[in-house]
């Protein structure tokens, strides 16, 4: 099918299966992605609340916050799903509908489907005849390494198959943003290693990638750009190496077996100590007051390992503190 209702215009699908909007052709893209000063509540509950985001064309962006931090809500306005109380957004110029029905977005979202009982390939092929240029199906099974269940029914793959095919349903019209929301949510190891890989392909061609995640690791090794969301608001912007850097302090890890915890507590610069077998974790304000005052009162301690904060260790605390924006 290439085009709808008799009107000259094209359509194609976005967000769950069945939900339809008119859409024109590729066009290259001017400037990047631009929220301002978005707001959206649901009710009494502010779902959003005062978001200024600025995306570089190329870009590769982790969204990351606590359930209730207003990521979905913020994904959904940029692709048009939903409509801002206050504020605006734009996607290359254009309003988020423009820039979808022009199939500059591709998404994978938490909801939606596939059709039932049909292959891979004609799931794909059925996708590519809505849009006036994308890519062709071959490439898009092999972008998303999928080639080998080109000929499967779709009611039979498993759950790591699935996203997989639905990454490749977002990349048919060749976007140049793709927005994936929580997409590995639960895939084994297995299935998450191959879609990021598979991601990985893609945003080196020079796509911008905005991704929600849980899986920290996953925006700590692909992401260019952490944004931090906490009660419908950005608490920090920044590097992921910027963002660990805004919790001070760092870890000291070293093998003592039958080590006093209570004397280890009360060492200089140290602020918790916990022991695991053999092995002790100091949390550390000053750490080098702290591995001066444990190898004098230890000499015997060993494989001594020191550590700043990781991603997660700044993700608890910034979003455990007040949500006032963080400039990393």
């Amino acid at each position: 099918m290439s085009s709808g209702a008799g009107d000259g215009r094209y359509y194609a699908v976005i967000g769950p299966l069945g939900t339809m909007i008119p859409m024109t052709t590729n066009q290259a893209p001017a400037g990047g992605i631009r929220l301002a000063g978005l707001r959206k509540a649901f009710g009494a509950t502010l779902a959003v609340d005062d978001v200024d985001l600025d995306i570089a064309p190329g870009e590769v962006v982790a969204l990351l916050g606590p359930n209730g931090a207003g990521k979905s809500t913020t994904i959904d306005i940029m692709l048009g799903l939903t409509r801002p109380d206050a504020g605006s957004a734009l996607i290359f110029g254009r309003t988020p509908a423009e820039a979808c029905a022009a199939g500059l977005v591709g998404a994978m979202l938490q909801t939606g489907g596939l059709l039932e009982y049909a292959t891979v390939r004609e799931t794909l092929t059925f996708l590519a005849s809505l849009y006036p240029r994308s890519l062709p199906v071959d490439e898009v099974l092999d972008r998303a390494r999928i080639t080998d269940l080109a000929d499967r029914q779709t009611t039979k793959l498993s759950g790591g198959q699935t996203q997989r095919v639905r990454f490749a349903l977002a990349i048919v019209p060749d976007p140049d943003l793709l927005i994936l929301d929580e997409p590995t949510a639960a895939l084994d190891v297995e299935a998450r290693h191959a879609f990021w890989a598979a991601m990985r392909a893609w945003a080196a061609l020079g796509r911008t990638v905005l991704f929600a995640t849980h899986y920290l690791e996953e925006a700590d090794a692909f992401a260019d750009r952490i944004v931090l969301m906490r009660r419908g608001r950005v608490i920090a912007d920044g590097a992921t190496t910027e963002i660990k850097a805004l919790v001070s302090g760092r870890t000291i890890r070293a093998t003592l077996p039958g080590a006093d915890l209570g004397a280890l507590r009360s060492l200089a610069g140290v602020t918790t100590a916990d022991a695991r077998g053999d092995a002790i974790v100091l949390t550390c304000a000053d750490s080098d007051t702290a591995l001066r005052a444990l190898l004098t009162g230890w000499p015997a301690v060993r494989d001594i390992e020191i550590a700043g904060a990781g991603l997660e260790e700044a993700f608890l605390t910034l979003t455990a503190s007040d949500p006032e924006k963080v400039t990393a």
